[in-house]
Formats: structure tokens, C-alpha cells, sequence
């Protein structure tokens, strides 16, 4: 989609790094992150989760239950639209198969050596009307040689979340393995529980005054 395309936005969700729009143009929906009603003092770091998630979406290249890059030009970023509702708006109690098909788009998404780094939030989990899973937002996305000690370190920690989710809705299902797995708690985890976590914490509450809840939806 270029700037010159005619269409229509609905917002969806705007925070301190932008807004996030659907967007109804010539060839149908797509969504589009703008940053331009991010505050001065936040557009690079805006600018820069935005490139972050454009060069992943880019390596993915429209891999099935991704989003399809369509542009970005450092103030929008275009995506495809995927259908379906955030995993807290749907939850796959009780099925294996959704958790299984979600292994085998996990094991994808790092052969192409990426590491989708924020999975531990429910709405970046998608569950399609045919029951099938999708992932979406790579704004913390790593990308990197599939095979390096890095990568797998951090394509372990996606693993980590994915059964964290399959253990809050389909716990009788966890293998041995998986539960060992779980109980496994990397340096990377145990780093930013200690030191990221708790900056994370007061800047997005106390000084940009909003909260994700862990990507779980808004609290009641």
C-alpha cells in the first residue's frame, strides 16, 4: 500500500508508540501501525519496535498464519490483515490440536531465524475461526542465524511461553518432556526478571500511564 492509496482506518489501538488502524483500500483490509501521533520523545524507539517488526515480517515473506509485509516507508507499516480472535478472547481449553499446530508454526517461524520474543502476551496469539493458530506482532522480533547458540537460546524461550499457555488450557496434554522443560529457567529469563522487568514496569506505568496486563486483555 502506498500513501497515494485511498482508504478507509477504523482504530484498534493506540498507545504511546502509535496507533494501530484498519485499513479498507483497493484490494481489500489490511492494518497499518502510524506513528504519527507518537510523541517526539518516543518516536525513535517507535521507529525503531516498528523496523524491527518490518525486517521480521520481510524474512517471514507471507509464511501462512504471518502477517504479509506490505510496506513500510518509517512512518507506516503495512501489514495483512489476519482474521481471528486474541487467545484470551477464545481459549483453546482442552485443545491439543490447536497447541500442537502452534509447535509446528513456532518450529517455522525459527527455521527462518527469527524469534518472536514477545509470546508470553495472549493477544499475540491468534485463534482462527477454523480453530488454527497465527502469531502476530514482531515489534521485539530477533532475527539471526537459526543454528547459533543466540538464537537458540531465544527460540528455547518462545517454546517456554507456548507451553506456559498450553499448561494454563490444556495442562493434562503437557509431556514429560515439556514439563521439564518449563521448570528449565534460562540466564536470558532470570536477566530481565531482575533488571528489564521492573524498568519496563515503571516506565509504561508510571510514565506513559498504561498497562498490557501481560497481553492478556483489560482487566475487569
Amino acid at each position: 500500500m502506498t500513501e497515494s492509496s485511498p482508504a478507509t482506518a477504523v482504530a484498534l489501538k493506540a498507545d504511546s508508540f502509535g496507533q494501530i488502524l484498519l485499513m479498507q483500500g483497493p484490494q481489500g483490509q489490511f492494518v497499518r501501525r502510524d506513528l504519527g501521533a507518537t510523541p517526539l520523545w518516543l518516536r525513535l524507539p517507535a521507529w525503531w519496535l516498528a523496523r524491527r517488526e518490518a525486517r521480521a515480517l520481510a524474512k517471514l515473506d507471507g509464511m501462512e498464519a504471518t502477517p504479509r509485509l506490505l510496506a513500510w516507508d518509517g512512518h507506516w507499516l503495512d501489514r495483512s490483515y489476519m482474521e481471528g480472535a486474541a487467545m484470551y478472547q477464545r481459549p483453546p481449553h482442552g485443545d491439543l490440536a490447536y497447541f500442537r499446530a502452534a509447535r509446528r508454526l513456532l518450529q517455522r517461524v525459527h527455521r527462518h531465524g527469527i524469534a518472536h520474543n514477545d509470546l508470553a502476551k495472549e493477544a499475540n496469539w491468534l485463534v482462527r475461526e477454523d480453530g488454527s493458530p497465527a502469531l502476530i506482532d514482531f515489534q521485539l522480533a530477533v532475527c539471526g542465524n537459526p543454528r547459533s547458540r543466540w538464537m537458540r537460546l531465544l527460540a528455547r524461550e518462545d517454546l517456554r511461553h507456548l507451553l506456559k499457555h498450553k499448561r494454563m488450557y490444556c495442562r493434562h496434554a503437557l509431556t514429560p518432556v515439556e514439563l521439564r522443560l518449563l521448570k528449565r529457567h534460562s540466564w536470558v529469563r532470570e536477566l530481565w526478571f531482575a533488571t528489564g522487568k521492573p524498568v519496563y514496569r515503571f516506565v509504561t506505568r508510571r510514565i506513559l500511564h498504561w498497562e498490557d496486563n501481560e497481553g492478556q486483555g483489560p482487566k475487569p
